[in-house]
Parts: C-alpha cells; sequence; structure tokens
C-alpha cells in the first residue's frame, strides 16, 4: 500500500502555490534583478537617426502596431487609439513629436507601452534592438547634449546621459518625463 503524500491533500491553487514557491527558491537573480556597479540597463530602440533607451521600469510592454482607429481633431502626432487588450490606449509618433516628420509605417512596427497618469500611451519606434547593457566607461560627456551636437531639438529635453557603444552614440530617453509632458499630454489639436 501506498502511503499518501501531504501534496494529495492540498488544494489545486496550495499545490500551485508550493511549486512556485520552489521554483522562486532557485532562481539565482535575473538580469534586470543584478546588481552590478558602474552598469545601466534598458530597451534599446531607435526613432528616426537617434539610437535611444529607456530604463525597464519606464516600458510595460513592447507590441506590433496594433489596428488604429484615428481621432479627429487630435495633434498630427497622435495616430489614434487603439483597443489593446480590451483598453483604448492612444497611440503616439514619437518621431512626429520630437521632429515633426512622420514615421513611415510598416508591417514590423512596434510600440512601447508606458505608464502615464490616467492611463498607458503607446508610443512608435523606427527599430527594437532589445535589451543593451552600458558601462560607466561608455558615457559620454553630457554637455555635447546640451550644446545639441548629439541629441538636439526635443530630444536634448528628454535625454540626460549617453553612452557610446561601437561608436554609435545611445542617448537615455526618459519616457516618464515624455509622458508628464504638458505639450504630450494635451493631444488635442
Amino acid at each position: 500500500m501506498v502511503k499518501s503524500s501531504s501534496s494529495s491533500r492540498q488544494t489545486p491553487f496550495e499545490l500551485l502555490a508550493d511549486y512556485e514557491r520552489k521554483s522562486l527558491a532557485h532562481v539565482p537573480g535575473l538580469p534586470e534583478q543584478l546588481d552590478a556597479p558602474g552598469l545601466w540597463r534598458g530597451v534599446g530602440y531607435r526613432v528616426g537617426t537617434h539610437r535611444l533607451a529607456s530604463g525597464f521600469d519606464e516600458v510595460i510592454e513592447i507590441l506590433p502596431l496594433p489596428p488604429i482607429t484615428p481621432v479627429p481633431g487630435a495633434q498630427p502626432w497622435m495616430l489614434g487609439v487603439a483597443n489593446i487588450r480590451g483598453n483604448l490606449l492612444p497611440i503616439v509618433d514619437l518621431k512626429q513629436f520630437l521632429e515633426g516628420e512622420r514615421t513611415v509605417l510598416h508591417e514590423g512596427q512596434r510600440v512601447l507601452l508606458v505608464r502615464q497618469g490616467g492611463g498607458d500611451v503607446a508610443v512608435t519606434i523606427d527599430e527594437l534592438y532589445g535589451q543593451r547593457s552600458f558601462h560607466d566607461e561608455e558615457k559620454i560627456n553630457t554637455e555635447g547634449l546640451a550644446e545639441g551636437t548629439l541629441f538636439e531639438g526635443r530630444y536634448a529635453h528628454f535625454i540626460d546621459r549617453a553612452y557610446r557603444l561601437a561608436d554609435q552614440p545611445w542617448g537615455v530617453f526618459s519616457l516618464s518625463l515624455l509622458a508628464r509632458t504638458p505639450e504630450f499630454r494635451q493631444a488635442a489639436a
């Protein structure tokens, strides 16, 4: 006769909770949880000709461009709204907001979901590079940012530091600052 194990007396929920507890006890640390002094990690992407990265804490999700319903009377950079899992979210052409030039939308287009007060917003990007890691020794002097030599125009307002990786400048773009900007929040024309 086989003895009954304690797991057979557990409810299905208790059993799953026990599995989760045991599996989490063996996780050595996810990349975004590891504390490495002098290392910054984020999501890398391109808008226009600018290579940018934003913190993992600012990007909720990365999605393919959903079907968009235009909103009459909105700013030109406000593409419209999209139904994302039952939630209507504004879709913003980030390049047009920053540069005044419309993004050429394509089949592989991606959007970054960004949390903002009053609801999330999706911003278009031209190309997704995925996770990027930057070391302090790759940091670029931020005085070049203020002069507009690297990230001119509106970009300079949202980039407080930059790195050089493989001879390419990468600006750390603050999506949370973008979401708090009054002009960005006022999409009505």
